[in-house]
């Protein structure tokens, strides 16, 4: 039986340590789980460490475990991709996050575009953002990975790029002259630029090659903009990452 792998975020996870889950995590070990004391837990909060943990305590609102042991994590790729995508209506951009992170993605920067149709601002955006932060914890519990990627606040192209590092910057674009499997890799770094539902209007398509974003093609299909960035994130990881 695989042992569940629940975020804690907190520093204090030292072999020898008695932690109390958060009030989410108990109530999904308590209630949903309904662990009882002495069984087993695998623990993570970020810092690429996997914490071995079993339970002294346990009721629907509280869970209390000791930590047995850290290991370390080697379920990281060695290229690092930020994803800036286009926010699409629905669960579409959901279903993005989470498969990315499934991907190997270390940072994600949901993007507000000409043809974006989703409106968020103040509170409902910061909401928003808090949501988007859980998929990807719950992704990283699920898929094994130890190292929690962010989901950063949603802004413009324009602010994107101006607080990019040096990286190879890749964009989508069905009539590009090169596939993406002809780009080399001279530093572990990858930017992915992915459009919305509605694809990039010209302007932005000249934004993105002013910042060094290469436009390359996948094959002679239109994909839908979720489709697009996990077939994208799929060839980078065959290609400089960890895919065999």
């Amino acid at each position: 039986m695989r042992i569940p792998r629940i975020y804690h975020p907190a520093s204090d996870l030292t072999p020898g340590s008695s932690v109390s889950l958060s009030e989410e995590a108990a109530s999904h070990v308590g209630r949903v789980l309904r662990m009882e004391a002495d069984q087993q837990l695998e623990l993570f909060n970020g810092d690429g460490y996997n914490y071995q943990a079993r339970i002294t305590s346990s009721s629907k609102r509280a869970v209390e475990v000791i930590i047995e042991e850290k290991q370390p994590n080697p379920s990281e790729s060695p290229v690092a991709v930020h994803l800036g995508q286009g926010i699409s209506r629905g669960d579409r951009m959901d279903f993005v996050l989470q498969k990315s992170v499934e991907l190997g993605v270390t940072d994600i920067t949901p993007l507000f575009t000409e043809r974006c149709g989703v409106k968020l601002t103040g509170e409902r955006l910061e909401k928003k953002q808090q949501q988007w932060q859980k998929i990807v914890i719950a992704a990283c519990e699920q898929s094994g990975r130890s190292q929690v990627p962010v989901v950063h606040k949603p802004v413009v192209m324009a602010a994107w790029f101006s607080d990019l590092a040096p990286a190879l910057r890749l964009t989508l674009d069905p009539y590009a002259d090169k596939p993406l499997r002809e780009q080399q890799l001279t530093q572990q770094r990858v930017q992915l630029l992915i459009g919305p539902e509605g694809g990039f209007s010209d302007t932005e398509i000249a934004l993105a090659a002013e910042h060094g974003f290469l436009p390359v093609r996948l094959g002679p299909r239109v994909l839908r903009t979720e489709t697009a960035a996990l077939a994208a994130l799929t060839v980078i990881q065959y290609q400089f990452g960890d895919l065999a």
